[in-house]
Order: structure tokens, then sequence, then C-alpha cells
């Protein structure tokens, strides 16, 4: 009588075990390959030319402009779309009215198209020979090569951070809560305050944090609408563009380490309101 070969079962133990080893040895030596080492080398270059040289290219006004206007930009464009995206989440979870989806499509644009798309828009509206332009230039309000423009345009590209974060929740949990404080006697304020707000705060948080990463960040459609003025309208990735452009590889290298030391905060606050969610 012959005997059946062995089940695959019996080779399973050790091939469940190889697996996830190579999978783990694979994701980490990537992680160094694309992520560590790269980080690794902004901060070598930056600091080749030795500290002095460092806080030198640091301080130099055009730069400290550039980090002052990148702030700015953020502190304008955070506090408007966190507003928005509470509002257009709440109208999109709760309310059914006519537009409703073409309302969410309009929000998710911002993803679909490049930045430097977004700012070609707004050149060709608000620019001199725009279709805005001839007014504007008629009683002297500049919105291109100014503040006004870089504001804009990166709220545009930031603006659907926050809806993507808090409307996924505001749907999970629907409305019974909201509907209880109601017949109670709560008023609106009342509701949002002690209600609604509670609930969705790590997720407004997670998104208000994406934002700002990527307001601070923002390259492409900045680079159509400010005019890459130096000292006036650059913010910070325009100017590590241009100090790369002018051949200041030190200087571009300790602008870029402001950026990456914004990347790993929002990195650190990111995983820490993942695990509070």
């Amino acid at each position: 009588m012959s005997h059946a070969a062995p089940p695959p079962a019996a080779l399973a133990p050790k091939e469940s075990a190889l697996i996830p080893r190579l999978l783990i040895g694979l994701a980490v030596v990537l992680t160094l390959l694309l992520v560590v080492v790269p980080l690794a080398f902004i901060f070598y270059r930056a600091f080749l030319a030795g500290s002095a040289a460092f806080f030198s290219n640091i301080l130099e006004p055009n730069t400290l402009h550039a980090i002052w206007l990148t702030v700015l930009v953020t502190v304008i464009v955070l506090p408007v779309n966190i507003g928005f995206g509470i509002a257009a989440a709440w109208a999109i979870a709760r309310f059914d009215f006519p537009g409703r989806k073409a309302l969410l499509t309009f929000i998710e644009i911002p993803f679909s198209i490049s930045p430097i798309i977004a700012g070609i828009c707004y050149l060709l509206l608000y620019g001199r020979n725009g279709l805005l332009g001839p007014y504007l230039l008629a009683h002297d309000i500049q919105i291109l090569f100014a503040l006004p423009g870089i504001v804009m345009v990166t709220m545009f590209v930031t603006a659907p951070f926050v809806v993507r974060e808090v409307l996924p929740l505001m749907q999970a949990q629907g409305s019974e809560q909201e509907q209880a404080a109601l017949t109670l006697g709560a008023s609106g304020w009342q509701i949002f305050r002690r209600v609604t707000l509670p609930n969705i705060r790590w997720a407004l948080l997670y998104g208000a944090v994406l934002c700002g990463a990527r307001a601070v960040g923002e390259f492409g459609g900045v680079s159509v609408v400010a005019g890459k003025i130096r000292g006036q309208t650059n913010t910070l990735p325009l100017q590590i563009d241009l100090l790369f452009q002018d051949l200041n590889v030190s200087g571009a290298f300790a602008a870029a380490t402001t950026l990456t030391l914004i990347a790993l905060v929002v990195l650190v606050i990111k995983t820490v309101m993942e695990a509070r969610r």
C-alpha cells in the first residue's frame, strides 16, 4: 500500500514565517533608501560648511522673508479651510439638497488637477490680460505676484483636506445625538459645540495638520502666481528652488532643513493623532 505524500500544510509554518520577514526586510530597506538616507543627506549638506555657515544661510534676509511669508500664508489659509471644511461636511452629511453630489465633486477637484493648472487658471482670470485683469488694474487692485494670489491658490489646493477627514466620520456617526440634543432644547451653537465638535475633533485636527503641511510645502501653483520676486513673493519652497538655480547649494540645503523639520513635526503630530483616533 503506497503512502500518501505529506499535505502541503506541513510546509505552511516555515513559509508563513519566511514571507513576513522578507516583507519587513524589504520595507526597512526601502524606507532607508527612500526616506531616511535623503533626510540625513539634507542635514549633512546643510552643515557641511559648518554651523556658522548654516545659520548665516538661514538668517539671510531673503530666506528669512520666505520663511515668514510661508508661515503667514499658512496662518491665513488654515482657519479658512477649517471653517469651510466643517461647513461643507456638515451640509453634505446632514442635509439632502439639490446639487449635493455636485458640491462633493467640486470639493474633490483640487485632488484631480495639477496645482500648476490651478495657478494658470488664476493667471488667466486675475492676470493683467486676464478676464478680470483690466478691472483690477483700473482700481489698483493687485492679486497676482502679491500675497492675495499666493493665499488664494494655496487655499484652492488645500481645500479638500479637512472635508475629506471630517465628512466620512460625520456620515458614520449619524445625527441621532444631535437630534436628541435638539429635542432637549439645545440651540444650534450648543449642539455644535457640545455634541458635534467633540465627536469630530480628532478628524478635524488631523485634516488641519494635513492642510497645514500642504500649505507649507506647496510649490506648483504658487510658482505660477507668485512671480518669484526675491524678498517679496518667494515662499520657502520657491526660495529653495531659486537658491539651487543660483548655485548656492549650501543655502538651498540650509533652507530645506526648515521644510524637513516641519515635515518631521507634522509626521509626529499625525502619528499621535492616528493613535488617539
